[in-house]
């Protein structure tokens, strides 16, 4: 926690010197490594208890990307990095568990940037995270964040470009992010199966638990400065407590998640999902999409 804290402090300090959008922008090279250990019991009981997982004996299917966390905003917040990290808002997740984990397994995990894509608010960056034992890659996940700038056309009006708040809401992929892939169930057809209340400080709770103290999750003031008008839940948080209403974990054999709009703390948010809680969304009020979800499962 402490080299994410450092992370995000030379992010913060070297933001305003990067420029997003060039088109002759290259991603670092390095992949960053955490070498091979078993997860620590007391962080991993800590980080089930606020996102609502049982302890099933497997690690979490979120649990990797947060082990991981420290090491890709090493690489996100680096001279290299070409887009500012200020900003930087998490639009999607897909996992793919190989197999069930035990936390006993000495877990080595390796992050990398993959690939750069324009997307219609901005340039998107896709950010991949492998989990291995003894060499076998047991656990893979790419992420997308996106910066947002205008695009860089003659004439465009700079008015046009969206504030942080509605750049989170409807967002999707970039073309390539989502080419080949199923679809996202449609959240309007998804029936509610549990409500929420979020309290104000969750962000601070689970930032406490996974590192992640982006100052948009900590209190209204923070958030403010990035023109959201209170403290928002980390979209991993949101996706993690989905995910431990999922059925048989085990059997998943793939998870894709977008996210909609940010979740304003406090909030009462619903699950909704299918029968077999395969498709499944988080709803606020006037069924406002906060994210939708899919899993797929083996066999």
């Amino acid at each position: 926690m402490t080299s994410l804290s450092a992370s995000l402090v030379r992010g913060a300090l070297l933001s305003p010197l990067k420029r997003a959008g060039r088109p002759d922008a290259a991603l670092p090279p390095d992949r960053p490594t955490r070498p091979a250990a078993p997860v620590a019991p007391g962080p991993l009981a800590a980080y089930g208890r606020i996102c609502g997982f049982t302890e099933s004996g497997a690690l979490p299917l979120t649990y990797p990307h947060v082990l991981a966390f420290p090491d890709t905003m090493r690489l996100m917040t680096g001279r290299a990095f070409p887009l500012p990290v200020l900003g930087l808002v998490h639009t999607w997740i897909e996992i793919a568990p190989h197999r069930p984990v035990e936390p006993t397994e000495p877990l080595e995990l390796t992050v990398y940037a993959q690939e750069l894509n324009p997307h219609r608010r901005g340039t998107e960056v896709t950010m991949t995270t492998e989990a291995r034992v003894a060499g076998e890659l047991v656990w893979e996940s790419r992420s997308g964040y996106l910066s947002r700038h205008a695009p860089r056309r003659p004439g465009q009006d700079p008015a046009s470009t969206p504030s942080a708040a509605e750049a989170g809401a409807n967002l999707p992929t970039s073309t390539a992010s989502t080419a080949g892939r199923p679809a996202a169930a449609s959240p309007e057809e998804l029936p509610a199966r549990a409500e929420w209340s979020l309290p104000g400080d969750l962000g601070r709770r689970y930032g406490a638990v996974s590192g992640d103290r982006n100052p948009i999750h900590l209190y209204p003031l923070t958030a403010r400065l990035f023109r959201f008008p209170r403290a928002i839940a980390h979209g991993m948080w949101t996706a993690a407590r989905c995910l431990a209403e999922t059925r048989d974990p085990a059997a998943v054999r793939t998870v894709r998640i977008d996210f909609r709009a940010p979740v304003l703390l406090p909030a009462t948010v619903t699950y909704a999902a299918d029968a077999a809680g395969d498709a499944f969304a988080l709803r606020g009020p006037g069924d406002r999409v906060h994210l939708v979800g899919a899993v797929t499962r083996k066999g």
